[in-house]
């Protein structure tokens, strides 16, 4: 009796193995592996883009909270570098504030993400709005009636971009002192960030701003489109953008450093202290993706720079690579 229980016992187990074979346990996917929560520090301009990519990727990864955080970029850098608070990603709206203000110490590496271009923006019932094109704005910009906000310079990329945009407009149009007249007027409405301009102007506070296009086009702005010797859209006049030169604030207080002009470049790292970085890493896999978030970014307004050269590329993670080229 004892030997056929051995028989019958040792059958069971086979049959048992079998059935595990041919019908093995389900696996956790990987999207599912990624959890927790997933903290964001990015420029204001990056706002809509990143809510949307933000939500594409909880609903691929429905385990991971993403917190965003909006503010200037360099603001944004200073968080990391100088508060130490705790972030997993930061996106900027100037790539080169990742290499000046976080590599090394906070960062190994620096991806360029996307492309802009600056624009005045405006609203149907600002002053002048019936009047104003791409030969004379700056002419009703200086107008005693009329009131233009920027954002500040120390805080934010679009703010020295704003002035680097005056200094190319006082040379491309020949007029001498324009620069100087447009940054000493309505100093009031300087603010932290591009997009904290959009209130005012939509209060009737100010009647233009110098905003990027594809935010006046994400919050349904009128604008005008300006020159492309002077908007810091395409490289062909890089070499007249660096004729135009401001300084700002340098990496430690109470030292300041020389900006030159630029084509427009957004630029993505994860801090060396992410509190999570397997989700950091899925997300700006994620974000770089051409069908993933580089599509919204498209639809948005800002054209993908992916794959752009970084001279970081030796430091970037393995899988990485795909959207870089070496420098």
């Amino acid at each position: 009796m004892s030997k056929f229980r051995f028989i019958t016992g040792n059958i069971a187990i086979i049959a048992i193995t079998v059935v595990l074979m041919l019908f093995p346990k389900p696996t956790i996917s990987a999207e599912h592996e990624i959890t927790g929560d997933l903290v964001i520090f990015h420029a204001g301009s990056l706002s809509i883009p990143f809510k949307e990519i933000s939500a594409a990727f909880m609903e691929k990864y429905p385990e991971v909270k993403v917190l965003r955080e909006a503010s200037g970029s360099r603001t944004a850098a200073r968080k990391i570098s100088e508060l130490n608070r705790p972030a997993d990603i930061m996106g900027s709206a100037d790539y080169t504030v990742i290499d000046t203000l976080l590599i090394p110490e906070h960062a190994s590496w620096n991806i360029k993400l996307a492309t802009n271009e600056m624009v005045i923006g405006y609203h149907e019932s600002s002053r002048m709005a019936a009047e104003i094109t791409s030969d004379n704005w700056y002419e009703v910009l200086l107008n005693s009636k009329v009131a233009f906000g920027r954002s500040d310079p120390n805080a934010d990329p679009c703010g020295y971009r704003s002035v680097l945009t005056m200094k190319l407009a006082e040379k491309y149009y020949k007029k001498d002192g324009l620069a100087t007249q447009m940054l000493e007027k309505d100093h009031r409405y300087i603010r932290p960030k591009e997009t904290d301009l959009i209130a005012l102007l939509e209060a009737g506070e100010m009647d233009y701003f110098f905003i990027y296009r594809s935010v006046a086009e994400q919050h349904g702005l009128k604008y005008v489109i300006l020159p492309d010797e002077i908007n810091l859209k395409t490289p062909v006049f890089k070499d007249f953008y660096k004729t135009a030169t401001v300084e700002i604030s340098g990496k430690k207080p109470g030292t300041t450093v020389v900006k030159k002009g630029a084509p427009m470049m957004y630029g993505v790292t994860i801090a060396k202290s992410s509190p999570n970085p397997d989700a950091a890493m899925a997300f700006v896999e994620f974000l770089l993706a051409k069908d993933g978030g580089m599509a919204i970014m498209e639809k948005n307004g800002q054209p993908s720079a992916v794959p752009s050269s970084t001279n970081s590329y030796d430091k970037l993670p393995e899988n990485f690579k795909k959207f870089a080229t070496p420098e």
